[in-house]
């Protein structure tokens, strides 16, 4: 007996939600700046071969086994999963996942937002994943359950055939022609599946030697170009080309800029800049410090683990063979990290070995302008000038000459390597900035209760523009605080962005741009820049001058010549 007509279109309308429940889980968008996921009306392509698989099951006459619906079940609920990951950490990191990388840090992501309560959060994160992740298997797992009962039915299982058929003959003629499918499809899990393998072999591999990376520049010459002066490498975190491209973030640190503009001035240096291309988006520093350092493409993270088992010349032991102290500031750092004996720094201080003895902010712990005033202690060998020093036009206290060490002798110039983590995301806690830069060497550098303030400031990882904005205000502030009234008075300062900042910021499909200013009092110096395509002040070109390792050899060349 067939199945009366209302029971028919029951039937065949419980397939066909079916087949559109299935259909959004495995082709849904990313709500930006959000983690949540949004409705995008695409057709999911490895829907189509399950369908014709429980479509065809039933057209030979057997019933579907339980056994294989729970297989499905599974299988399709972990496709939901990595569908999920594959729009949504483009969206917010701005790059796609690398999960042999990636998964390691992600303790240290859920500990960003601040120190009080990270184990509940964990804990929270834990159990919501796992009742997500339950509610979504129950979902697909009725879906495979209708889509098998009425696979019984000739009608139902026409609709399914109809389905499949459709769906795989569109996917290969759009692939076929060469046509993006993205408009009408949803991008296959299995190319994330089979990109993962590939990255996971090779971070694996142990035949990969070290011709894979390729020939680097040559660390060869002197730096009499630099006339003795101390060298600071600021790596900023996460100043990205979005400070200067997206009008509300530029206009909001326009003032800031200025600022930074004229204390350059009024310190008598000039400024040049230009932008770069960097390995890495929204995360992954290290990427970026070792192509500047070492002049290698450091775009695979698999080249930068093979770049620290090897003996390469890098730019911090140039900078030693031709007779300066070289320091690796790295506040960052807070575990043991043995494979940076590689950059053959003569010191490697991470947040353990800086001396910073206030009280911590947030995740990162130590300010950038406490590392900052330390290194100025420690290396540069200064004193600071007071504010009455420097609305005087006084110059006690100014670091001028290089101060003399025990016996007489003139110290060693300074390559100074300085990371900085303050404007690392979350952008939370933010210190506030001082212009007592002596404060900042002690146990009282920031009172107990401008600790808690910045703590108290709720942290966004779905909205966390303006605390990004903030971040940087402080970064160009400390900045240009130091340039005018403490720096030594022949230092060269490179300010170069490791990255853009995170995809929540920095918003949908940005270039990975990075800009890069060179600040010194050198006439000289500047022209070889600006021969090599800088441009004077902070704004710098809208064409890259080429990738982060791009810049090593012209810091070669132009720290080298003396014409």
């Amino acid at each position: 007996m067939s199945p009366a007509p209302r029971s028919r279109l029951d039937s065949l309308a419980g397939v066909a939600f079916a087949l559109c429940v299935l259909n959004v889980l495995l082709a849904h968008g990313n709500a930006w700046p959000t983690l949540w996921p949004a409705v995008e009306w695409r057709l999911a392509p490895e829907l189509a071969p399950a369908v014709a698989l429980i479509a065809t099951w039933a057209l030979v006459g057997r019933r579907v086994p339980r056994r294989l619906e729970a297989v499905l079940a599974v299988v399709g609920t972990l496709w939901v999963v990595l569908h999920y990951i594959d729009v949504t950490v483009p969206a917010v990191l701005g790059r796609r996942i690398n999960l042999y990388w990636d998964v390691p840090h992600l303790g240290a992501v859920l500990r960003m937002g601040g120190s009080a309560g990270a184990t509940t959060r964990v804990l929270l994160v834990l159990a919501g994943g796992v009742l997500v992740l339950s509610i979504v298997y129950l979902i697909v797992r009725r879906c495979i359950d209708v889509l098998a009962r009425g696979a019984e039915g000739r009608p139902e299982r026409g609709l399914m055939l109809a389905f499949a058929g459709v769906t795989l003959v569109s996917w290969l003629a759009q692939a076929v022609g060469g046509r993006p499918p993205a408009q009408l499809f949803a991008a296959p899990v299995s190319a994330m599946v089979v990109e993962q393998y590939r990255l996971l072999s090779t971070a694996l591999s142990r035949t990969a030697g070290a011709e894979r990376l390729g020939p680097g520049p040559t660390f060869a010459g002197t730096l009499a170009g630099l006339r003795g002066a101390d060298v600071l490498i600021v790596f900023a975190e996460a100043y990205g080309a979005v400070t200067l491209d997206r009008p509300e973030i530029a206009r909001a640190l326009d003032g800031h800029r200025a600022r930074l503009a004229a204390a350059i001035a009024a310190s008598g240096r000039q400024v040049v800049s230009a932008r770069l291309v960097s390995p890495t988006f929204g995360g992954a520093s290290w990427l970026a410090h070792a192509g500047l350092l070492s002049g290698l493409d450091m775009r695979d993270p698999a080249d930068y683990q093979l770049l620290l088992t090897t003996d390469r010349p890098t730019l911090v032991r140039h900078f030693a063979e031709n007779g300066y102290r070289t320091v690796g500031w790295l506040p960052g750092i807070q575990l043991a990290w043995p494979e940076g004996a590689f950059y053959g720094f003569d010191r490697y201080a991470d947040a353990a070995r800086i001396g910073y003895s206030g009280r911590p902010f947030g995740f990162w712990r130590i300010p950038d302008q406490a590392s900052m005033a330390l290194i100025h202690a420690q290396e540069f060998g200064g004193d600071f000038r007071t504010a009455h020093d420097a609305s005087t036009g006084s110059d006690a206290g100014a670091t001028g000459p290089r101060p003399p060490i025990e016996g007489g002798a003139v110290r060693p110039s300074r390559l100074i390597v300085f990371a900085t983590v303050t404007t690392h995301a979350p952008f939370r806690a933010l210190p506030p900035y001082s212009d007592d830069w002596v404060s900042l060497l002690g146990p009282e550098a920031f009172s107990a209760e401008e600790v808690q303030a910045a703590e108290a400031v709720p942290t966004s990882w779905s909205n966390p523009l303006p605390a990004y904005i903030a971040s940087m205000r402080y970064q160009f502030d400390w900045l240009a605080d130091y340039l005018a009234r403490h720096a030594p008075a022949d230092l060269v300062t490179i300010v170069i962005g490791d990255h853009q900042p995170i995809g929540t910021v920095s918003g949908p499909d940005q270039p990975w741009e990075v800009p890069v200013h060179v600040i010194t009092d050198n006439p000289a110096l500047l022209e070889r820049f600006e021969s090599a395509g800088f441009v004077a002040g902070l704004h710098p070109p809208a064409d890259p001058l080429g990738p982060t390792h791009a810049l090593t050899p012209i810091l070669i060349d132009a720290f080298g010549r003396t014409d």
